[in-house]
């Protein structure tokens, strides 16, 4: 069924009836190119996108600040009008249908070129607009603002369209096709031009990069590059190995991670947006198009699951070639290897709904985090499992790494939410050191090194018993956030899903129940209450409500798991998107848009319940082993007692 056959006798989620109206995070779809990506408004504006790359400074940023920031759109002219959108199947092809009250019906298909090969790459982006029924005004705007809107670049009119020329040589392009087309002066700077299309009508809007002047429309070739993309999209969507209940949603989760990854390194970055508040007005808004260590960790676990052997391969041998030339495991990383930038304050930019700051750059890149050193031994671990390989020159780094830990465990750190007030003996960090020991224990039996498989498993065994001796609470009932703080951490959801403790122990239960009790709202989990040197409020973590559902699934508590993961599902947006986080009282997104952390959430629970469902309807034969083995990291009849 098509968008338009799917909007009849449907309500639209979003009715626009003023020339500008405040919309929701939420109220975006996400295309690109491997490169970067942009953020499409449901009335067809491009708030957000910065070129050529995810850490790039933007060329649209109206997202944070609607003066200063500059937009592109495609619009209707008349307001009231309502808007319905979604993606090609398959594919991360957007198409956005605008009913205009009166007048008619046109549709938007919004896209970027895209192979799955970064070297034919040409930062574009293609819209076509098409009238349906009757006969409807739109209105064309090219406003874009370099740097973060602190430059307006000149615009030069050519025979094809206009060119916006910035400081170093940048470009960018706006071509429109159509005889008719009359770009005009707008009143708040940049250019736009009013049309009509009547039914059957269509035309093309393309944007380029650094292109060195405007060509006639159909020198893009913009149908011949439609047609591809979505058969590429579809082409790679075909390679899902996920058939449990919730394969649509799977989906999506994976097509929006590979939107995430940047083909040339094939890193991951946590977000494609910067600044997006945790809460409205609050100072929770950081910079998150960069990759965190622990992200692709996580990536390469769940792409594992779902058969993109490829993708976890590439997360993998970017860690693996970063180890190649430093002797420091770092927090987080720009797309290219680089490290990540100070953190600075935009101040000229008024923020997401006058969310001040906006930030660029993280202050969370020089923090100690030692559980950063668990997620990437965990993740070679898992990449051996898979079928992949580790070489020689690659163990050698990651035995650096297990060393480092052995020595540095005891230490305090920030912990996995990058706390900025005083550092903690974190139960988690301590869960991933010995992670990363008992891993790599595991690791060097396979390279043969057997005095380092007996060191690193008796260092093991110190830090399990060290965890136990001082991370439970006074009375010894349950699991806390620190040594000595008996504060709730959703982080320590983690110690069945890592294997340290049975999901059915004593102990873990009362875990759950505290956690429930102390940060739950309904089905969702804030991350932890206490003061963390930023202050203000924020939203449910989205991520923590799929580790509760994994582990309620593990724990044999299935129908529980299920509820709570639906509830999360249907947390997404129009399009299936995810953010950071949620107002559980309202829905609300909140956080850095969409974010990756929470659909490898969701990849995790979704395989682990079905993989619950799976061993209570059918047995255990009919499961491919990998995935047991993937899952928990132990031998097979150990796992049917524990999932």
């Amino acid at each position: 069924m098509d968008l338009y056959t799917a909007s009849k006798g449907l309500a639209s989620p979003f009715v626009f009836t003023q020339a500008e109206e405040k919309l929701p995070i939420g109220a975006h779809g996400l295309i690109g190119d491997g490169f970067t990506c942009a953020l499409v408004r449901a009335d067809g504006a491009i708030d957000w996108l910065c070129l050529p790359r995810f850490d790039s400074p933007s060329v649209f940023a109206a997202l944070l600040d609607p003066k200063q920031g500059g937009i592109t759109a495609l619009t209707p002219a008349h307001r009231p009008f309502k808007s319905l959108q979604g993606y090609d199947s398959g594919t991360n092809v957007l198409k956005t249908l605008f009913l205009v009250e009166g007048k008619g019906v046109v549709q938007l298909t919004d896209f970027m070129p895209w192979t799955n090969d970064p070297r034919l790459s040409t930062h574009e982006i293609h819209r076509r607009i098409q009238c349906i029924e009757g006969s409807v005004e739109l209105m064309a705007t090219f406003d874009p603002r370099f740097d973060y809107g602190e430059y307006t670049p000149s615009m030069q009119r050519e025979a094809h369209g206009i060119i916006a020329r910035g400081k170093g040589g940048q470009t960018l392009v706006a071509v429109l096709g159509g005889n008719s087309v009359q770009w005009e002066p707008r009143a708040r700077r940049g250019v736009q031009a009013p049309m009509r299309l009547n039914q059957g009508e269509q035309r093309w809007m393309i944007l380029s990069w650094n292109a060195p002047r405007s060509e006639p429309i159909m020198a893009y070739r913009p149908a011949e590059l439609l047609r591809a993309t979505r058969h590429r999209w579809r082409e790679w969507s075909q390679r899902l190995q996920y058939d449990g209940p919730w394969r649509s949603h799977v989906l999506r989760s994976a097509l929006l991670l590979k939107l995430l990854m940047f083909a040339p390194t094939g890193v991951m970055v946590a977000a494609p947006t910067t600044s997006l508040p945790e809460w409205i007005s609050g100072r929770r808004n950081w910079d998150y198009r960069y990759t965190w260590t622990r992200d692709s960790a996580m990536a390469i676990h769940a792409a594992n699951l779902i058969g993109y052997r490829a993708e976890a391969r590439d997360f993998f041998h970017f860690v693996r070639d970063i180890l190649e030339h430093t002797e420091t495991l770092e927090v987080m990383y720009q797309v290219d290897g680089q490290p990540v930038p100070e953190e600075r304050i935009l101040s000229h930019l008024s923020g997401y709904h006058g969310s001040k700051p906006v930030r660029i750059g993280n202050g969370a890149r020089t923090q100690i985090q030692l559980d950063t050193a668990g997620a990437l031994v965990n993740a070679a671990f898992t990449h051996e499992q898979c079928n992949g390989l580790i070489t020689l020159r690659a163990w050698r780094r990651i035995a650096t790494i297990i060393e480092q830990v052995r020595s540095r465990w005891q230490q305090s750190d920030h912990g996995i939410w990058e706390r900025r007030d005083s550092k903690h003996h974190h139960v988690h960090s301590k869960l991933m050191s010995w992670l990363a020991l008992e891993r790599g224990s595991r690791l060097a039996y396979l390279f043969g090194a057997t005095e380092k498989q007996v060191c690193w498993a008796a260092a093991a065994r110190q830090v399990r018993r060290d965890l136990w001796a001082r991370g439970l609470d006074a009375r010894q009932k349950h699991f806390v956030m620190a040594y000595g703080l008996e504060e709730p951490d959703a982080a320590l959801l983690l110690l069945p899903l890592h294997g340290f403790v049975k999901p059915q122990d004593p102990h873990m239960l009362a875990t759950i129940d505290w956690l429930r009790s102390e940060l739950g709202y309904g089905p969702f989990l804030y991350r932890y209450q206490n003061f963390d040197g930023v202050g203000g409020k924020e939203g449910a973590f989205i991520l923590c409500g799929f580790w509760l559902a994994e582990l309620l699934a593990m724990a044999g508590r299935i129908e529980e798991a299920q509820r709570v993961f639906m509830a999360h599902i249907e947390a997404s947006n129009h399009l299936g998107l995810l953010a950071e986080e949620i107002v559980p009282e309202t829905g609300e997104l909140l956080g850095n848009f969409p974010q990756a952390f929470s659909y490898l959430g969701l990849i995790n629970a979704a395989v682990r319940i079905d993989l619950a469902l799976r061993l209570r309807d059918e047995g255990s034969r009919k499961i491919p082993r990998f995935l047991l083995e993937t899952l928990q990291h132990e031998e097979e009849e150990e796992v049917y007692k524990n999932i």
